[in-house]
């Protein structure tokens, strides 16, 4: 059965990208119990809700499968959180997840599928190194690319929890058939 790996909220926040910006990608993994409201994780900070927060985009799930591939081209361990994710699953291909597909996570807390996540320069920049360049260029193009998530009904979860599809709407465009590539 699909799981919960960790729920993840910001540790830090940084600078980015010029004058009085910050990002809240820097996110790692919280112990226990965590609650889940409108705008996502309780003790999570969205320093940007235009872009990366807001109601259609409470929460952010990233594939422990998926993170898996990028350690293997990358060389190196990625933990939970480090796609700025506030859900790490296994056992779930999110990338083929319907646009309004509910999931319940936990025994209380439901979830609904908005878009997928459209990779930045602020996550360009998250990932480092030699990778940095042409990074959301290829991020996009291997996509696996994870949904933003409504919350629907607020809920306590904690890592090792199920997650069920509750369901997924007929004729709904698939995750990556609403990507729009930004190149």
């Amino acid at each position: 059965m699909p799981r919960l790996v960790a729920v993840c909220a910001v540790a830090e926040l940084h600078p980015d990208g010029g004058r009085d910006r910050v990002t809240a990608i820097d996110k790692r993994p919280l112990q226990g119990r965590v609650r889940i409201g409108r705008f996502g994780v309780g003790p999570d900070v969205q320093a940007d809700r235009t872009h990366h927060g807001g109601l259609d985009k409470a929460l952010y799930a990233y594939a422990e499968e998926d993170a898996a591939f990028w350690e293997s081209e990358l060389g190196r361990e990625l933990p939970p959180g480090f796609f700025g994710e506030n859900l790490r699953t296994q056992g779930l291909d999110v990338n083929a997840a319907r646009i309004g597909e509910v999931w319940r996570i936990g025994e209380a807390c439901t979830v609904e599928v908005t878009m997928p996540r459209t990779p930045c320069q602020t996550f360009a920049r998250w990932v480092g190194g030699p990778e940095q360049r042409g990074w959301v260029k290829r991020f996009s193009a291997e996509r696996r690319l994870g949904p933003y998530l409504r919350v629907r009904r607020n809920g306590f979860v904690q890592a090792g929890d199920p997650i069920e599809v509750l369901s997924r709407p007929d004729g709904a465009p698939g995750l990556l058939d609403a990507y729009v590539d930004p190149a």
